[in-house]
């Protein structure tokens, strides 16, 4: 039976979305719900209603209707310390990162905050990082204030202490843009210096003396270059060779010093000028190439420690009753502490309240919520669903089953598959041909002719460097990382995109990741209900904070026009009321007296209705599955071999025969180490195995895989460790992305071939002595230059070739 279509469909004046499950009208406008409402309001009052002039509907939808004490941890000096940028007595500076923020109207209404709210004397947004920086009065506005103000209007701040790996990466960061810096620098000058050289000045006075002069100068603005700009790739060479490896690294440092020294040689013994011009611009297209390889998501964490998942402070209850704010690290046993809706209990811990609904599926993949009674055991990583709970802290936060299992040996990612990549591989047989073949050509010409034995041997050495080889994979998978990103297929580096190309095994999890985390598709079954038993129905849903209570609610119009007498939530069992003068009961078919559908009781969650002791019917609750996803399992199901994981049981496992390619692998009540175990034994089968999860429970998973997928209605929200962040939109389009990745993998290759074509080419003249260095040294950046253009041009006409033409 359909929900009822009770009122022609509107759009939200606020936030574009259809009125589907309430409509308000207000100042000749519609709202669908009080907050859209609200906000409507607030910037209408303040004389901020331009905001809407700026787009169509540029608000969000405020479904989630604000909690009072959602930022009281924003009073505790400690973490308040920790989040400011800077803080005097009449001054506070912080940034905060808000994801909501999603065109221009909310970059004019973040930046005329101080028009809205008294205090606040200015805010500046940065909309590619979603950040924007808050200067306030702490006498007039405190910053739980702020905070309180930001989710009001629909920007909530995502407030995480985990800061350290930002500061490393960004310190990292600066460290590289020097050195492009300083080797652009030096490449400048060098090339103007040598400019007489280039256009054969001849005539000059003191000609000699000049000439001299300017070789001693391209030498001092070199040694930065060889020093300073190419140390790493000197470490990452000899780190390889201890470890008896031969990487990129190791050819590159070669040539890096062959040209140095090839050049120290010119200036003092052959009178020439050298190729510091060559050896400065080789470094800065290897450091450019470099930077653009690393080029990811600041405002995205890959990484994540368990403490990143819990409330940043908790209502700890004193001995005199009253509660105090205080950091989750500050917990100790025997500590009472409260937990509210939709918060993540941070420690194992005994319930003290009469019931609670904790949902286990951030942990262990189980859907439906557990209703526990008072003196249960609540293991740590449940989310309460319902009203605020107390409970007892039984073991410190760094030693609760959360923790455990996160901290487990076999939830790090080794880093060994990433030696394997193919530009190492061709590398080692790369570096060794060409050690072979300068070889080769000294001692030709050491009995030929000794006087062309160094210029042939340094001319070999130079113009095989593999620079343009060590380009091509940089170029090509650091622009394959962009255009996914601009699919909302996010990369933690270049390299997954590498990986991508080998998948042979797709493993989903069910929960969260295959279906809508939290929605359900609910259905009734049996008598057409009159509008007076869903009045009734209604009277007592509200009353009842039971998820499934909660979904009939919303199933039947949230809008209740009668009242419940003796209502009564009998643990258990259901509801009971007196409604209109009948007996309602809502619950376990026992319960209500209804006869048990044995078989599809354990396919689906049903819940039974009765008035005045006659069954009605059922509500039948299932999964709700993300669109398109037939579509791309039959897609993938040609390509790649696809499995399913969940902590769920087996209810749904006729669902997803249907759906799934034949043959597919289905495991249900798989807890995080048995998920761990599958991939593991996928891996020993010799795949090459994707993983896409959403929650802690798959965790382990993600990181034993080859490549780990976090699944997430919000990028910025909680994610575990992973390789990719997946805007959950974009997986009925995983097809097309791996199809797309393997592509950029050929045009790696198309770029190795030019590369080697090259290589063929220059050596053949050098190996004859007919390839002066100086000319060698030219080719070698003209080379790097078309294969970077090649790479790029070829990444971006393959994304269109692939269908990605979205942002194109």
């Amino acid at each position: 039976m359909a929900k009822p279509d009770t009122m022609p469909k509107t759009t939200c004046y606020h936030c574009g979305d259809n009125c589907e499950e309430e409509r308000l009208h207000f100042d000749n406008k519609d709202f669908c719900c009080q907050g859209c409402k609200t906000v409507y309001e607030i910037l209408n009052e303040n004389g901020l209603d331009n905001y809407y002039a700026l787009s169509d509907q540029p608000g969000l939808a405020m479904r989630k209707k604000s909690d009072s004490e959602a930022f009281a941890f924003l009073d505790n000096e400690e973490i308040k310390r920790r989040l400011v940028d800077f803080s005097s007595e009449d001054l506070v500076r912080v940034t905060f990162y808000l994801p909501a923020v999603h065109c221009s109207s909310c970059i004019w209404l973040l930046e005329n905050l101080y028009r809205l709210r008294p205090g606040i004397r200015q805010s500046r947004v940065n909309f590619v990082k979603r950040k924007a920086t808050f200067a306030f009065h702490p006498s007039e506005i405190s910053l739980r204030e702020l905070a309180e103000v930001l989710d009001a209007l629909g920007y909530p701040p995502y407030i995480s202490l985990e800061e350290d790996g930002k500061k490393k990466r960004k310190k990292a960061n600066r460290s590289q843009y020097l050195k492009i810096g300083v080797a652009g620098f030096a490449f400048g000058n060098i090339m103007l210096l040598s400019l007489p050289e280039y256009f054969g000045f001849e005539g000059l006075s003191d000609d000699d003396f000049y000439r001299q002069f300017f070789s001693y100068a391209n030498i001092l603005l070199s040694l930065p270059v060889i020093f300073y700009c190419a140390s790493d790739y000197f470490k990452s060479a000899l780190q390889g060779l201890k470890e008896r490896y031969i990487n990129i690294d190791v050819p590159i440092a070669l040539g890096i010093l062959t040209l140095f020294s090839r050049s120290m040689y010119e200036v003092f013994v052959g009178g020439g000028p050298g190729y510091f011009d060559s050896l400065a611009g080789l470094l800065f297209f290897l450091l450019v190439g470099k930077w653009f390889q690393g080029v990811s998501y600041d405002s995205l964490s890959f990484e994540r420690d368990y403490k990143s998942y819990f409330p940043l402070a908790v209502n700890r209850i004193g001995e005199d009753g009253e509660k105090e704010v205080v950091p989750v690290a500050d917990l100790a046993v025997g500590d009472k502490i409260v937990i509210r809706n939709g918060e993540i209990i941070p420690s194992d811990s005994e319930l003290i309240s009469d019931r609670a609904h904790v949902n286990y599926s951030f942990v262990t993949g189980e859907a439906d919520p557990v209703t526990l009674e008072k003196g249960a055991y609540i293991y740590a990583g449940g989310r309460q669903e319902g009203q605020s709970v107390t409970v007892k802290v039984k073991k410190p936060v760094s030693r609760s089953y959360l923790t455990e299992l996160w901290n487990q040996e076999a939830f790090k990612k080794s880093d060994a598959s990433s030696r394997e990549q193919l530009i190492n591989v061709i590398s080692k047989y790369f570096t060794l041909a060409v050690l072979l073949i300068a070889g080769s050509t000294a001692a030709y010409w050491m009995l030929e002719d000794p006087s062309k034995t160094v210029g042939a041997f340094t001319a070999v050495l130079i113009v095989a460097c593999p620079c343009a080889l060590a380009l091509a994979a940089p170029f090509a998978l650091g622009t394959a990382q962009q255009i996914l990103g601009r699919e909302k297929v996010y990369l933690k580096n270049p390299a997954v995109a590498e990986r991508l190309s080998a998948i042979t095994d797709v493993v989903f999890d069910k929960t969260g990741t295959l279906t809508h985390a939290g929605e359900s598709e609910v259905e009734f079954e049996g008598e057409t209900l009159t509008q007076e038993s869903r009045d009734a129905l209604l009277a007592m849903t509200q009353h009842s904070t039971h998820p499934l209570s909660r979904k009939v609610f919303k199933f039947l119009g949230e809008n209740p026009k009668a009242t419940a007498e003796d209502f009564k939530e009998i643990e258990g069992k259901g509801l009971e009321a007196n409604v209109g003068g009948k007996l309602y009961r809502l619950g376990s078919a026992k319960f209500v007296g209804a006869k048990k559908d044995n078989e599809n009781e354990l396919l689906r969650t049903q819940v039974y209705v009765s008035e005045d002791g006659q069954v009605l019917g059922r509500f039948v609750m299932s999964n709700r599955y993300r669109s398109g996803l037939e579509t791309l399992l039959s897609d993938l199901g040609k390509r790649v071999n696809v499995h399913v994981l969940s902590g769920d049981n087996e209810s749904e496992r006729e669902r997803l025969e249907k759906i799934f390619p034949q043959g597919s692998e289905m495991r249900f009540d798989q807890s995080p180490h048995d998920k761990l175990e599958f991939i593991k034994e996928l891996k020993s089968r010799g795949g090459n195995v994707m993983m896409l999860g959403d929650g802690l429970n798959d965790a382990g998973a993600l990181k034993q895989s080859d490549v780990g997928v976090a699944v997430t209605e919000e990028v910025g929200a909680f994610t575990p460790s992973c390789d990719a962040i997946m805007q959950a939109d974009s997986l009925a389009r995983l097809g097309v992305y791996l199809r797309f990745s393997k592509a950029v993998r050929r045009v790696i290759l198309a770029g190795f071939v030019v590369s080697f074509l090259y290589n063929i080419v220059g050596l053949s003249f050098a190996v004859s002595g007919a390839l002066t260095p100086v000319l060698s040294a030219i080719l070698m950046p003209v080379s790097s230059v078309t294969v970077v253009a090649f790479s790029t041009l070829m990444s971006h006409l393959t994304a269109r070739m692939e269908g990605i033409r979205k942002h194109y």
